[in-house]
């Protein structure tokens, strides 16, 4: 996934900034501050450092960072509470409108929505940007539970309660047990399986759309398990090398170094033509639906690929 921010951040900066600049940190709403418990809760800049900074002593807490004119905000949100539920306390959501609270976009120097970050022990430990599938996001969240647990006591005490989450009685249609053999395939690191049975799915469904971008994500996922850091020595002794110049951007992407890996693809769609520059444009453009299409780095990424076609 895709790191939405580098080094520390120091998140109590929030409370410091507002006074700084003779402000009371507003609640984003003109109202009251939401109530805090819960799996799901709504945090504002007044309620940040309560909410979020302070909780995290004892738990994972994750961050969503939206607006509701962003579409891919709408196919992200939903999947996060319904994983927040299911994990019965083990972590929490802290919904954050960054329309409403600007500061702590800011904060975190956030460049596209949505924006995911997790919080552990008063600082970022991990982030990404953009819708991801339900898959992954599970991957992501269950290695950062493993990393955490013995880190912060209220995941293994949230763990230990057991129990149905809250809400676990009505949990709407049954899920698709088609994607549900995909994704625990993905859960498994059987990316072989996973891709198979995400391509049955579209065999008999062409335009299912989640599908599509399922399969994109476990077919990159299988790419960077394989990565070999020797690729971007490879690639950079012979420019030539097509496959040296895919596995390396490959290998950039996973290591959240996508500019480099994207600017490497459209050096090489210039050097090439016919079949070759096809081949290394249709890679390029599949490395771009990892990402929020309003990602800065895909929209420059797409702005240099149109010039070196055209």
């Amino acid at each position: 996934m895709s790191a939405a921010l580098s080094g520390a951040v120091d998140l109590s900066g929030l409370k410091a900034r507002a006074e700084t600049a003779g402000q009371q940190p507003s609640d984003g709403a003109g109202g009251a501050a939401p109530q805090s418990g819960g799996a799901v809760i709504d945090v504002t800049e007044s309620t940040f450092q309560r909410e979020v900074v302070e909780r995290s002593l004892q738990t994972l807490v994750v961050v969503d960072l939206w607006a509701d004119w962003c579409g891919p905000c709408k196919q992200l949100s939903p999947v996060l509470e319904k994983l927040a539920h299911e994990a019965n306390g083990a972590w929490v959501l802290a919904k954050v409108d960054v329309d409403a609270n600007p500061r702590i976009s800011q904060l975190f120097g956030v460049q596209s929505i949505p924006t995911v970050v997790a919080i552990a022990g008063g600082q970022p430990v991990t982030a990404f940007s953009g819708a991801q599938p339900e898959p992954q996001l599970r991957q992501w969240l269950n290695e950062l539970l493993d990393a955490l647990r013995d880190q912060l006591p209220g995941i293994r005490q949230a763990e230990e309660a057991g129990g149905a989450p809250a809400g676990a009685e009505d949990q709407g249609e049954p899920e698709d047990p088609r994607f549900t053999e995909a994704e625990d395939a993905f859960e498994r690191g059987d990316f072989a399986e996973a891709e198979a049975a995400y391509q049955r799915i579209l065999d008999s469904e062409p335009a299912n759309e989640q599908a599509k971008a399922a399969l994109v994500q476990v077919r990159f996922a299988r790419r960077a398990s394989e990565a070999d850091p020797s690729a971007v020595a490879r690639a950079d002794a012979d420019p030539g090398d097509l496959d040296a110049q895919i596995a390396a951007a490959d290998y950039e992407v996973a290591q959240v170094d996508a500019e480099r890996g994207f600017a490497r693809l459209i050096d090489t769609v210039r050097r090439t033509s016919g079949e070759d520059r096809d081949r290394v444009r249709g890679h390029l453009l599949e490395l771009f639906e990892l990402f929020d299409p309003a990602d800065e780095r895909v929209v420059r990424a797409r702005r240099n690929l149109a010039s070196a076609l055209f």
